[in-house]
C-alpha cells in the first residue's frame, strides 16, 4: 500500500551550495573581476598618461569618465539583451568586448583613441556583473541567493583592494599598457571557462523593443552636460557661454528622455515613474551623491600621492589600500544592521565615518603623515561600507517584485553617472586650483599637463600643489556633507519581512 503523504509533501528547494553552483560562481568571478579591477587599477597611471600623451587632467580624466558613462549606459540595456538572445551568448559577448576593448586600449597612440577604445572597454564590462548575476540567479533559485552572494562578493570587495596596488606595479615596473593587456589572458580564460561550464539556455522571443529613443537621448545628454564641465577649465570658468551652452543642452537631452519615459513606462531605459515612490527617490538621490563623493576622489587620491608627495605609482597603489580594507570591514555588518534597524539608523553613521576619514585631506600638506593619511582611509572606506550598500538595499524596501529588477538596473545606472559627473566636476575644480597657483612662464610649469611638471618645479612649488589638492578635498567634503539630507530621509526600520515577498538583493560593481 502507498502512502499518499509522500506524493503529496512537496521538495525542499535545496538551501546548500552544490559543487556544480560553486564551480558556476566562480566561473562568473573570473570575468566579472576584470570590469570591477578596471574601475580602480587605471586611477594610479593617470599621471604617467598625462605625461606620456602631454594632456590636461580635464581630458585626461575622460579615460575614467568615459569607461564609467559606457558602463552605466548599457547596464539597462542588458535585460533585454538577456531576454532576447540568451544569459551564455550576452555573457560570451561581454568578455570579447571587454577584452577587445583591453587590447585596443593598451595599444592606443594618442589620448583620443585610448578614450575611445576605453568606451568599448566599459561597453563590455556594464554587462559582465548583472549578466552574472543573473545567470547565477537561474541557476541557484531565490533559496540560495544569500550565499550566491557571499561568493560573488569576493571580486567586489577585493577589486578595490588589489586594482590600485596591481596598477601600480605593472605602472611602476612593466609598463602602463600592461593596465589593458593584463586583461587579455584573464578573458580568454574566463571565455574558456564559460563555453565549458555555464548552461545554454534558450533565448526568448525578445517581445519587449529596445528603448532606442531614449538611448538617443539620456547618454548623449550626460554627455553633454559631462563634457561642458571639461569645458570649464578656461578662463571663463563655469560661467562661460560655450560651457554653459554644452551644459544647458545636455539637461535638455535629459528632460526630453523623462517626458519619452512617461509614456513609454516599464519599457523606457529608466523607468522615471519609480522615482514615485519616495524612498526609491530617495535612496536614487543618496546614491547619486555617494558616486560624485566617491569615485570622483578616486581621481584625486593617487594624484595627490604622485604630484605633491613624489612617489611612484605603486607606492601610490599601496596608499589607497587601506580605503578597501575599511570597505570590507565594515559592508558585512552594515548590511545585517540594515536588515534588522533600518537604513535610515546606520547610513547617517557611515556618513559621519565618511567625512571624519575626508578631513585630513582636506589639510594636506607636503609632509602629511602617511599614518595618519592611511588610518583617514581605512575610516573614509568604513563609511563608505555602512553608506553605498545599506542606501542600494534601501532602495528596494518598498517596490513591488515586479518593480525590483527595473530599480536595480536603474540605481546601477545612476550610480555609474554619478561617479561620471563626479570624476569631471573635480578633476577641473583641481585644474583650476593648480593653475591659480602654479606660474605660467616658459619652462616652469601651466597647471596643464599635470604629469609635466618638471620635478624641480614640483619641489619648489610642492606647497602650493599641496593646498590645490586640499581646496578640491574640501568640494568632495561638502557634497558628502549633502548626502545626510536623503539619509535622514531613508526607512528606519528593519526590512527582513517584505510583504508581498522576499526582498531582492542589488548588484552594484563597488569601486571602494
Amino acid at each position: 500500500m502507498t502512502d499518499s503523504r509522500a506524493t503529496d509533501t512537496p521538495v525542499p528547494a535545496p538551501t546548500r551550495l552544490d559543487r556544480q553552483i560553486i564551480v558556476l560562481g566562480l566561473v562568473v568571478i573570473s570575468g566579472s573581476i576584470m570590469a570591477i579591477l578596471d574601475m580602480t587599477i587605471v586611477n594610479v597611471a593617470l599621471d604617467t598618461l598625462a605625461r606620456d600623451f602631454t594632456t590636461e587632467l580635464s581630458t585626461i580624466q575622460w579615460v575614467v569618465t568615459g569607461y564609467m558613462l559606457a558602463l552605466g549606459t548599457v547596464i539597462p540595456l542588458t535585460g533585454w539583451a538577456i531576454d532576447r538572445f540568451g544569459a551564455k551568448r550576452i555573457w560570451m559577448l561581454s568578455i570579447v568586448l571587454f577584452v577587445a576593448g583591453s587590447a585596443l586600449s593598451g595599444a592606443s597612440w594618442s589620448i583620443g583613441s585610448l578614450i575611445a577604445f576605453r568606451v568599448l572597454q566599459g561597453l563590455g564590462g556594464g554587462m559582465l556583473m548583472p549578466t552574472g548575476m543573473s545567470i547565477l540567479t537561474m541557476a541557484a533559485g531565490p533559496q540560495r541567493m544569500g550565499r550566491v552572494m557571499s561568493i560573488t562578493g569576493v571580486p567586489m570587495l577585493m577589486g578595490p583592494v588589489l586594482g590600485p596596488v596591481l596598477g601600480g606595479w605593472l605602472v611602476e615596473d612593466v609598463d602602463w599598457r600592461w593596465i589593458f593587456y593584463v586583461n587579455v589572458p584573464v578573458g580568454a580564460l574566463a571565455l574558456a571557462l564559460a563555453a565549458w561550464r555555464i548552461p545554454g539556455g534558450r533565448a526568448g522571443a525578445g517581445s519587449a523593443a529596445l528603448d532606442l529613443r531614449g538611448l538617443l537621448l539620456l547618454p548623449p545628454g550626460f554627455v553633454l552636460v559631462i563634457y561642458g564641465l571639461s569645458t570649464a577649465t578656461g578662463t571663463g570658468g563655469f560661467g562661460d557661454p560655450t560651457t554653459l551652452a554644452w551644459i544647458v543642452g545636455g539637461i535638455m537631452l535629459i528632460g526630453l528622455f523623462a517626458a519619452h519615459s512617461l509614456k513609454r513606462r516599464e519599457r523606457a531605459l529608466i523607468d522615471v515613474r519609480l522615482f514615485a515612490d519616495r524612498t526609491f527617490s530617495v535612496a536614487a538621490i543618496g546614491i547619486f551623491l555617494v558616486g560624485i563623493a566617491l569615485i570622483g576622489s578616486l581621481l584625486l587620491l593617487p594624484l595627490y600621492f604622485q604630484v605633491v608627495r613624489g612617489e611612484g605609482a605603486l607606492a601610490a597603489g599601496l596608499l589607497l589600500a587601506p580605503q578597501g580594507l575599511g570597505a570590507a570591514a565594515t559592508m558585512p555588518l552594515a548590511g545585517l544592521l540594515t536588515d534588522r534597524l533600518g537604513a535610515g539608523r546606520v547610513v547617517p553613521f557611515g556618513i559621519i565615518l565618511l567625512l571624519l576619514g575626508t578631513i585630513a585631506y582636506t589639510q594636506v600638506t607636503v609632509d602629511s603623515s602617511y599614518w595618519l593619511l592611511g588610518g583617514s582611509l581605512f575610516v573614509r572606506g568604513m563609511g563608505l561600507g555602512a553608506t553605498m550598500m545599506p542606501i542600494m538595499s534601501a532602495a528596494f524596501t518598498t517596490l513591488t517584485k515586479a518593480a525590483v529588477p527595473r530599480a536595480s538596473s536603474s540605481l546601477n545606472m545612476i550610480m555609474q553617472l554619478g561617479g561620471s559627473f563626479g570624476s569631471a566636476l573635480l578633476a577641473v575644480i583641481l585644474s583650476r586650483e593648480i593653475a591659480d597657483r602654479l606660474p605660467a612662464a616658459p619652462g616652469e610649469a601651466t597647471g596643464g599637463p599635470i604629469g609635466a611638471i618638471p620635478d624641480a618645479v614640483r619641489e619648489r612649488f610642492a606647497p602650493d600643489l599641496a593646498h590645490a589638492f586640499g581646496s578640491t578635498f574640501w568640494v568632495s567634503f561638502a557634497l558628502s556633507v549633502i548626502v545626510i539630507v536623503p539619509a535622514l530621509l531613508l526607512p528606519r526600520h528593519g526590512s527582513d519581512v517584505r510583504a508581498d515577498g522576499p526582498r531582492e538583493s542589488s548588484t552594484v560593481g563597488s569601486a571602494v
